[in-house]
C-alpha cells in the first residue's frame, strides 16, 4: 500500500510545480531516518558499554580479597 502512495504522491507535487517542498520532504525524510539510526546505535553502545561495566564490578568483587 505505501509502495503505490510514492508514485503518486510525487505526481501531485510535480504536477503542481512544488518541487522545492518535494526536495524538503525527501530530506528531512532522510535525515529524520538517519537521526533514528544513530539513536538506535547509541543505545546498543550504551547496552554494551553498561554490561562491560556490570561485568568489571563482579570482577573487582570476586578479587577485592586478593
Amino acid at each position: 500500500m505505501a509502495v503505490d502512495a510514492v508514485p503518486s504522491m510525487i505526481d501531485a507535487f510535480v504536477t503542481r510545480a512544488d518541487l522545492a517542498d518535494l526536495a524538503l520532504f525527501i530530506w528531512a525524510s532522510g535525515a529524520s531516518t538517519a537521526a533514528a539510526m544513530l539513536l538506535r546505535e547509541l543505545a546498543a553502545a550504551n547496552r554494551r558499554f553498561d554490561a562491560f561495566v556490570r561485568e568489571l564490578h563482579r570482577f573487582n568483587a570476586r578479587h577485592a580479597d586478593d
